[in-house]
Parts: structure tokens; C-alpha cells; sequence
């Protein structure tokens, strides 16, 4: 096959598909409305089920719940009849998909689900179907054309079950007033979830591994100091421990630059005075972005007594996979 041919195929899917998506913003009616307040008020968890190939996307529209405050969960028909059926209780709500709204493995369980008399939300291709008639919503995901040459393959109804799938979650999210802070907190392993969660004081340099010398020490007691420690910079502190200043690699060219004597001079005289700060209960994401904004590399972590307690520097955040 020509590659003229095959991008032209691959365009002609695409336009489909998106065609049949388009025409879902008709469907966004009253009856999906219910739908959303029936799996809002849901007390247990929703239970998606599909099979075949609205079984995958099932899957798919479960973990979208699940991740974005919904408490969900997949359950193959296949398995129910077979004791999974047992997971599910009053206080939960169906969310069902079936094209066909015919799939024998989903109506031989409709009756239990009846007889729990809790919602059952069904999204099907075939409005007077059983699993329609049944539902307590039903929702039409029908579409007019697969985009399968053959018009055989699910591609446009299973990719119109997943987008509505979406949908539903996505209000969902907002009338649960869902928040960046809790899709971390589902997201923890995440680059999200470690920009929202991730403290300074779980990446910081801390104890012996903080650069500290005296207003007092010399020029060359706290290049020691700096080249001990490896972070470019050095803190200095008054005589009863207060951060009084800082002194970096920048600050030993423009002393040297000006004559300093490395044995005499002293860090009181030369070092860089008020330094950026941090505490360290703030977010390693709000240290980078005082970092990025003063075009700064390090920031000295101090407790409320004004006290150096760490050295926070940016290789530390992007090492930790904040961004």
C-alpha cells in the first residue's frame, strides 16, 4: 500500500471518529444530568461493568472515577455470575456499558442488581434496548458510523462510550469540588503529586551537610567550608547562630576581583547580606519557583529563630521529579 494511501486511511478514522464525538454534545441532556446526581449522592463506590470491548473502556472510565474522587471500580459480568457479584452492595451505584445494550453476560445480572434496587446508569448504542429499558438512565452513546473500513471493529462507539465516560467524571470532579491537592494525594508517585506534596524539608541539606562558617571566619576558612560541602555557597551566621548573610561562588570572584586577602580578609566584610530564605514546611515547588524568580540556585531553609536548619538547591527539586 502506497503511503499516500495509508495516511489517507489513518486522516479518514480520525475525521470519523471525531465527527461521531461531536455529535455526543446532543446527547448532554436532562437524562445525563440525572445520571451525575445519581452517582454523586452515591454513599459506596460506583461499579462499572462492560464486556468485550466496552469491558476495556469500562476499565478505562473506572480509573478516571477513581483517581478523580469518585471511588470506583471494574467488575467483568463474566466474574459477578460467579461470586464477584458479591462486592456489590445497596450503597453503591451500576454504571453499565454495552453497544448493544444486549450483551447476555450483563443482562442475566440485571435482575440481582434490581433487586439491590440501587441506580444502575447504562450507556448503550441502542436506546430500547434491555440494559436501556432496565436502567434507571440511561444515557445514548449511539453512533451513526464505525470508523472501521469494513464497519465492523468498535472504534467510534467505543471511543463515544470512553468521551462520555470522561464527561460524567469530569462533572463529577467539579461537584465533589475535587482539587489539585487531592489529585495529588491519588497521585503521589506523579510529577503532581510531588509538586503538591513534597516539602522542603524532605529534599534539604541538613545537620552536618549545611555550609556554615562565622562572620568571623576568613576568606579562605570559608572557601574550606564551601569546597567541603560542595553546594557552591557557604552560610554565615552571627555569634549566637542567626543567618547574617551568605557567601557564594559569585561573591568570592568579585572579592578576589577586588584585592581580598584570603588570610585577613573576613566573611562579614565581603559576604552577601539579607539572602533568600525558605521555611521548611513550604513546598519544594514554591522553593524553585522563589529560585527561578530571583534567577538564584540555592536557598538557605531557616526555623523561626532565624536559624540556618538547611540549604534547599534546585538540583535537589529536579532530582526529586517536581517538574
Amino acid at each position: 500500500m502506497e503511503n499516500d494511501k495509508i495516511c489517507s486511511l489513518a486522516r479518514a478514522v480520525i475525521e470519523i471518529e471525531a465527527q461521531m464525538i461531536a455529535n455526543l454534545g446532543n446527547r448532554i441532556d436532562q437524562d445525563f444530568a440525572k445520571a451525575c446526581h445519581y452517582l454523586h449522592e452515591c454513599e459506596g463506590r460506583i461499579v462499572v461493568i462492560g464486556v468485550g470491548k466496552s469491558g476495556h473502556i469500562s476499565k478505562k472510565i473506572a480509573a478516571t472515577l477513581a483517581s478523580t474522587g469518585s471511588p470506583a471500580f471494574f467488575i467483568h459480568p463474566s466474574e459477578a455470575k460467579h461470586g464477584d457479584i458479591g462486592m456489590i452492595t445497596r450503597k453503591d451505584a451500576i454504571l453499565a456499558l454495552s453497544n448493544s445494550g444486549e450483551s447476555e453476560e450483563i443482562t442475566s445480572i440485571l435482575p440481582f442488581i434490581k433487586r439491590l434496587g440501587i441506580p444502575l446508569i447504562a450507556l448503550t448504542g441502542k436506546p430500547h434496548s434491555t440494559l436501556a429499558k432496565t436502567a434507571t438512565v440511561h444515557i445514548d452513546v449511539s453512533v451513526e458510523k464505525e470508523a472501521c473500513p469494513l464497519g465492523l471493529a468498535p472504534t467510534s462507539s467505543t471511543t463515544a462510550a470512553l468521551v462520555m465516560g470522561d464527561a460524567l467524571a469530569m462533572v463529577l470532579l467539579e461537584m465533589r469540588g475535587f482539587t489539585e491537592n487531592d489529585f495529588a494525594l491519588s497521585h503521589p508517585g506523579g510529577t503532581l503529586g510531588k509538586r503538591l506534596l513534597l516539602m522542603v524539608n524532605e529534599v534539604m541539606h541538613q545537620n552536618t551537610a549545611i555550609p556554615l562558617v562565622s562572620v568571623n571566619a576568613s576568606l579562605k576558612e570559608a572557601l574550606v567550608e564551601m569546597t567541603h560541602k560542595k553546594l557552591g555557597m557557604t552560610t554565615v551566621v552571627s555569634e549566637t547562630g542567626e543567618l547574617a548573610g551568605i557567601f557564594t561562588d559569585g561573591d568570592i570572584r568579585r572579592a578576589l576581583d577586588k584585592g581580598a586577602d584570603v588570610h585577613h580578609t573576613r566573611m562579614q566584610d565581603i559576604m552577601s547580606k539579607n539572602p533568600k530564605t525558605i521555611r521548611s514546611n513550604i513546598l519544594a515547588a514554591e522553593a524553585l519557583n522563589m529560585m527561578e524568580s530571583y534567577k538564584i540556585t540555592s536557598l538557605v531553609v531557616i526555623d523561626t529563630a532565624s536559624k540556618p536548619v538547611g540549604i534547599i538547591h534546585i538540583h535537589d527539586i529536579l532530582r526529586a521529579g517536581v517538574i
